[in-house]
């Protein structure tokens, strides 16, 4: 479900540039992909000092606070701004060229059952395979989708260039929930609202 927001595609990836010294941190859960999936936390649990455990989503958490990294990144700042929900969790999460993400469900991961996660493209190509339930899901630099990922997916980067996105967890509240229920209509013909925007 492509949510009705449109980002800066240029700003994005100059925040991505800015982060580039900052480490990225192995995907914790090797048995879900093949290649290197990667991660650079933006928001984590709060007083989380190792690196493990500032990208770990840690569902019995209960207080997030930005992440070093964040504090070089000022556009990636105003984008999670313009999310009015509680946010917990906030990572770019990178797959770079020749690597998969195998089939598999995050199972708290529903609208319905109070949590959603926001991935917004930063880095991308047309060789990168998005599947949600066997059906491929394109999502252009820019764009914000709401995936409903209990459900089973996968993705493989079958280009020559990294795919990056910014991945947001966020509480579901009554202001998120008017966002998914009007981004039915708006998948199709979005009214985009830009990041700094007070739509």
């Amino acid at each position: 479900m492509r949510l009705p927001f449109a980002f800066d595609a240029a700003r994005l990836r100059s925040d991505l540039q800015r982060l580039e010294h900052h480490p990225w941190i192995d995907h914790l859960v090797r048995q879900n992909y093949e290649g290197e999936w990667s991660v650079i936390p933006l928001r984590m649990a709060a007083g989380a000092t190792h690196p493990v455990m500032m990208i770990y989503a840690d569902p019995g958490a209960t207080r997030f606070e930005d992440a070093p990294p964040l504090g070089h990144a000022p556009y990636l700042r105003e984008v999670l701004a313009c999310f009015r929900c509680p946010l917990q969790t906030a990572r770019l999460m990178r797959l770079t060229p020749g690597s998969i993400i195998r089939e598999h469900r995050d199972h708290d991961l529903a609208a319905e059952w109070g949590m959603a996660r926001i991935h917004i493209p930063i880095a991308t190509n047309d060789k990168v395979d998005f599947r949600l339930n066997g059906h491929p899901v394109t999502m252009a630099p820019g764009e914000a989708w709401y995936l409903r990922l209990s459900d089973p997916h996968s993705v493989a980067n079958r280009g020559v260039t990294d795919r990056v996105h910014l991945v947001i967890d966020c509480v579901v509240d009554d202001w998120l929930r008017h966002q998914l229920a009007s981004s039915s209509d708006q998948t199709r013909h979005p009214n985009s609202v830009s990041a700094g925007s007070s739509g």
